[in-house]
């Protein structure tokens, strides 16, 4: 299913999912070097455009592209940034037309083989491929059992959908055309009041999938998750802790 199509999903993102981007976008533009701003990226799966506005940082003119009219729907429009929809397999483009690619929170979910062949093609023959991830870990500052309540009440109750999780080898890189140039983790940490925190884990697949799919209204997943989640607050706002991979790849001759 597309987790992302319905517009009340794509509203809970929008509303709902923290801004660590431009943590992210500096790493790229750090690792990258960029001294001067690349002339174009594009942003593919950008969802409600959070992923898309801080590329401005480093590129002059940015375009982002998402299967969902929905989540476009909700992004914010600004100077030199556009939007279109495509697949991730399926971008409109040239071939050659870009500095850098990005792809936030969303590999996992592609056709992997045909979106690096498309991604080759769209890129210049230099080009930048930068894929991150980001979600919470389970884990709340100075409240150690916590990570057992998420992993064996909620996990279980809601399980994730299943998604790509292969390796993304130097092998596989090479095959597509891509050479790895950085592979690291980073964490952020992230501040929640118990509404914020609910909206957020409304906005996760596993909890969309349960109610897109019919298993579940939104409004008696939202009052059990006030329910268990409200003694673990046992202050007005509590901190997360969040993180993910970041792989950046050069498109090699």
């Amino acid at each position: 299913m597309s987790f992302f199509a319905h517009a009340t999903a794509a509203r809970r993102y929008a509303d709902a999912r923290p801004f660590f981007h431009p943590l992210v976008i500096d790493r790229i533009g750090a690792l990258a070097h960029v001294t001067t701003p690349f002339e174009r990226a594009l942003d593919v799966a950008c969802g409600t455009g959070q992923s898309t506005l801080p590329l401005r940082k480093i590129a002059r003119q940015v375009i982002g592209t998402d299967r969902s009219p929905a989540m476009l729907g909700t992004a914010q429009r600004e100077a030199n940034i556009h939007y279109a929809v495509a697949a991730a397999e399926q971008q409109p483009f040239a071939a050659n037309s870009f500095d850098l690619i990005t792809v936030a929170l969303a590999f996992h979910w592609f056709e992997r083989q045909a979106f690096l062949v498309e991604a080759k093609r769209v890129l210049k023959s230099d080009g930048w491929l930068a894929i991150y991830n980001n979600s919470v870990f389970g884990r709340m500052h100075g409240k150690p059992a916590f990570k057992r309540w998420f992993r064996d009440v909620y996990i279980a109750r809601y399980p994730s959908p299943p998604r790509d999780q292969q390796p993304f080898t130097d092998a596989y890189a090479a095959a597509a055309g891509f050479q790895f140039v950085r592979r690291e983790h980073y964490t952020n940490d992230v501040r929640f009041a118990l509404e914020s925190f609910v909206s957020y884990l409304l906005t996760q697949t596993n909890v969309i999938a349960a109610v897109e799919e019919g298993n579940e209204s939104l409004a008696a997943v939202e009052q059990w998750l006030h329910d268990e989640l409200r003694p673990w607050f046992t202050h007005p706002v509590e901190t997360f802790e969040f993180g993910g991979p970041l792989w950046l790849l050069r498109s090699t001759a």
